[in-house]
């Protein structure tokens, strides 16, 4: 019988597209101001791609660089999940046209969808591919396009969203080492408080659905506020007991980057320094599903892990979903 091999990080990338959104620019939208977002959301600006560019462009800019990241062949991937709510189509996959442009011939390909916990869903589906022994290599991307699905009139959402993809190399690694815990979880409950009620069966589009604007995020903010405040800090200290560890094995807190005050509120409950915090929902605003990896990419390359580090990535989204792993640090892969 095959024993259950580890798995961790090979490689990493994001791309952002290049406009900038700035809080002055969205004064000029909308009847609010930098300091009102600013102190509210903790967010100066968010990346916005142009009209012509879809998800898929992201995704595949952020999975090139993840692989070059790796020094893997896109030949050698056996799967790539691209997590996101706003695909290029409804149907084919988004990760079916990404592993074609990345010239990923042999892998299978299939979209996730959790919203803004879509990133730690799919690492969490991943690991178990490449855990099994059926699969090596996995492509996990995170990649949104929120400002094509933003009504901007409406102020209380068109300030919170931004566009980028981050994507992650998923390989076996030294037994101890990588994914050592996962905690996922759901409540549709609360589904509503945070959607996008037409285009699927339940509300087809018509002329009706375009003029009502109920293809844009509709978003019950102080609902899911509270949600995000209690479940942030609950999904942390869970798995960080599966892991077997206590808040204070934590070298590294790679947050959701939704806002600021939600951020804090987590960083409170864990009882960790904030030096200890990955944040910059200040650049990107929410990017969704992009946010984790994007922000993960940046703390690597900014030297802020370090081999061994024990990193704590955690998320929710709509669903409603959360979502949390407890990653030890290493990028040094095992022959299989």
């Amino acid at each position: 019988m095959r024993s259950v091999r580890s798995v961790g990080i090979a490689g990493l990338g994001s791309y952002v597209p290049e406009n900038i959104l700035t809080n002055a620019d969205i004064e000029k939208i909308v009847d609010t101001n930098d300091e009102w977002i600013r102190s509210r959301t903790g967010i100066r600006e968010r990346h916005i791609a142009p009209k012509e560019m879809p998800v898929s462009e992201l995704c595949y800019q952020a999975g090139l660089r993840a692989l070059e990241d790796a020094q893997i062949a896109p030949e050698e991937v056996d799967l790539v999940v691209v997590a996101t709510i706003t695909p290029d189509y409804a149907f084919p996959a988004t990760a079916c046209l990404v592993a074609d442009r990345l010239g990923a011939k042999n892998a299978a390909a299939f979209d996730l969808e959790a919203g803004c916990t879509g990133f730690i869903y799919g690492v969490a589906t991943a690991s178990q591919f490449i855990a099994s022994g059926m699969y090596k290599t996995v492509l996990v991307i995170g990649g949104e396009t929120l400002s094509k699905v933003l009504n901007w009139e409406d102020r209380s959402t068109c300030i919170l969203f931004g566009d980028g993809a981050g994507a992650a190399v998923l390989q076996p690694v030294e037994e101890g080492s990588g994914f050592l815990s996962f905690e996922l979880g759901s409540d549709g409950s609360g589904g509503m408080l945070l959607s996008q009620p037409a285009g699927g069966s339940q509300c087809p589009a018509s002329f009706e659905t375009v003029e009502k604007n109920l293809h844009t995020i509709q978003m019950e903010g102080k609902e899911v506020f509270k949600f995000a405040v209690r479940i942030m800090g609950d999904a942390s200290l869970k798995v960080i007991e599966k892991a077997g560890l206590s808040k204070k094995d934590v070298d590294l807190l790679v947050p959701h980057q939704a806002n600021i005050r939600i951020v804090d509120a987590a960083v409170k409950r864990l009882g960790i320094s904030p030096d200890k915090v990955v944040v910059n929902l200040d650049k990107y605003g929410n990017m969704s599903a992009a946010s984790i990896p994007v922000a993960l990419d940046e703390a690597v390359k900014a030297g802020r892990i370090a081999e061994g580090d024990i990193v704590v990535m955690v998320g929710f989204g709509t669903g409603l979903t959360w979502g949390a792993c407890v990653l030890k640090w290493t990028k040094v892969g095992i022959t299989v």
